[in-house]
Parts: structure tokens; C-alpha cells; sequence
């Protein structure tokens, strides 16, 4: 952690730790898929600024990286974990972060996975990584093998959250969570990338991004997505929007829509 602490402060860059979590993984490999550990890398956030990230863990599948402890990840993701509540379903297995996070918070009782690739679920029954939670929590995670577009409850889902997606944004993202949600039924979403997608549809619409413009945009997705009840959300989804998609996903007429996003 000291190197990357005198490393940081040479660049001029805040150090990012995962904590404890961090230690519960190792290297595996199993079909086409890897867990790989580093010591250090520089890494952007989600909506925050380059940071260097101490003992940084990654699920690659050939020259692709599918999730990481990283700051990125855990920006992108921490909202809708601070929403979960009750039963919450969550597509995609991936490196299984979101659900020990959401397992271990009181208001949630069950966490089901749905996780389409064997060798996925594979991997994690060699890592084990559900049962060894502090205080039993994994215990409420049970993880599905099947397709995130035909799953059906067979209880009550009370948030839904989406995440079987490669890229950051793209795609038809809106499109296949609706699909989802057809059988799932969920009162409430949150979906990986949204508040890209946010930004995305509100600048094709020509809206501001206050939380007028949020609001109308989400309305017309016509799902129940989280609008997350937290300081400035249009201005989280302003400056994630500056990082990852000023110079890609925006044709110019559209990008003044981030002049001035600020960094959260």
C-alpha cells in the first residue's frame, strides 16, 4: 500500500482501496474466464477523477474485461446497492461484488443471481466467496443458472438490477432491461450504465440535465428506475457522462450538454 501511496502522490492522484473485499479473491481460471490480481493501477472512476488502485482484481475473458474492483465499478454500482432492499434479483454474475455488497446490508433478505455461463458459476464455486462473508450473510445469495431474458421469480422481486452488459454504454440497453423486467415484475430498477443512458436520451431530446429533465427523461423509459435520493444525482450523471462518453457518444450538437459538468 506504501508504493502506492509514494506512487499516487508522484502523479498527483488519490489512492483507491477496496478494503477487506479484496482479500477474498485470488487468481482462477475456469472455461475462458480468469480472476487476475495486480498490485497497482492507475484506474478513472465512474464519475470521479484518476485514482491509483491498490490490489486491483479483474474477470477478463480473453482480451476482454468484464468487471473490476475498481473505482469505476464500484461508482457505477453503489447507488443501487444503497437502495437494495427485501428480495433483490441481480443478472449477471460477474466477480459476485454487487451481491456480497447487497448481501450484507440488513434491509436485504434474499440476493438471487442469475448467471447464464457455467463456467461463470464454475469459477465461483471453486472461490467460495459467498460463504466466507462475515456473519453468514451469504447465506441469503442463491445463484440461478439461466438467461436473464426468461427468468421468472419465483418470489416477489423487490429491486431489480441488471448488469450482463460488456461496455460501459451502448447498445440497447433500455430496450433489454424492459424484456427483463416483463417477467420480473420488480417496483423498482437500477440497471448498470444508467445514468449514461440517462444522459444519452436526454441530450437526443434536448433536455437539460436538472432534475426536471432526469425525471422526464426516466418517465420515458417507462420503467420503475431508481432516481436515487442522494445529494445532486443529475450532477453524478453529468460528470460520468463528461468521462465516458464526451468524445464517443455524443454527436456535437449534443455535447453542450456537459459544458461545465463538474467532477463529484
Amino acid at each position: 500500500m506504501s508504493d502506492a501511496a509514494d506512487i499516487a502522490a508522484t502523479m498527483g492522484i488519490d489512492v483507491f482501496d477496496i478494503g477487506p473485499m479484496r482479500e477474498l479473491y485470488r487468481p482462477i481460471a475456469r472455461g475462458d474466464w480468469e480472476l487476475r490480481v495486480t498490485e497497482m493501477a492507475p484506474c478513472r472512476g465512474y464519475w470521479s477523477p484518476l485514482q491509483m488502485t491498490y490490489g486491483l482484481v479483474l474477470l477478463t475473458r480473453g482480451e476482454d474485461t468484464w468487471m473490476s474492483l475498481s473505482p469505476t465499478e464500484v461508482e457505477s454500482q453503489v447507488l443501487g446497492v444503497e437502495a437494495a432492499h427485501r428480495h433483490v434479483a441481480i443478472m449477471g454474475l460477474g466477480m459476485g461484488w454487487v451481491a456480497a455488497e447487497t448481501a450484507m446490508r440488513d434491509e436485504v433478505s434474499q440476493v438471487t443471481i442469475v448467471e447464464r455461463d457455467p463456467d461463470v458459476i464454475a469459477l465461483h464455486k471453486e472461490l467460495d466467496l459467498f460463504a466466507r462473508l462475515p456473519g453468514g450473510v451469504g447465506e441469503k445469495v442463491r445463484i440461478v443458472e439461466g438467461d436473464a431474458f426468461q427468468w421468472t421469480p419465483d418470489t416477489p422481486v423487490d429491486l431489480l438490477m441488471p448488469d450482463i452488459w460488456l461496455p460501459l454504454v451502448g447498445g440497447h440497453r433500455v430496450a433489454d432491461v424492459a424484456l427483463m423486467q416483463a417477467n420480473v415484475q420488480a417496483p423498482l430498477i437500477y440497471f448498470w450504465g444508467q445514468e449514461l443512458e440517462i444522459a444519452r436520451h436526454a441530450a437526443g431530446a434536448g433536455r437539460t440535465l436538472d432534475d426536471e429533465g432526469v425525471a422526464e427523461t426516466v418517465a420515458e423509459f417507462d420503467l420503475p428506475i431508481l432516481i436515487p435520493e442522494t445529494a445532486d444525482y443529475p450532477g453524478k450523471i453529468r460528470a460520468a457522462a463528461a468521462q465516458w462518453m464526451r468524445d464517443n457518444w455524443f454527436a456535437p450538437e449534443h455535447a453542450a450538454i456537459l459544458e461545465g459538468a463538474p467532477t463529484v
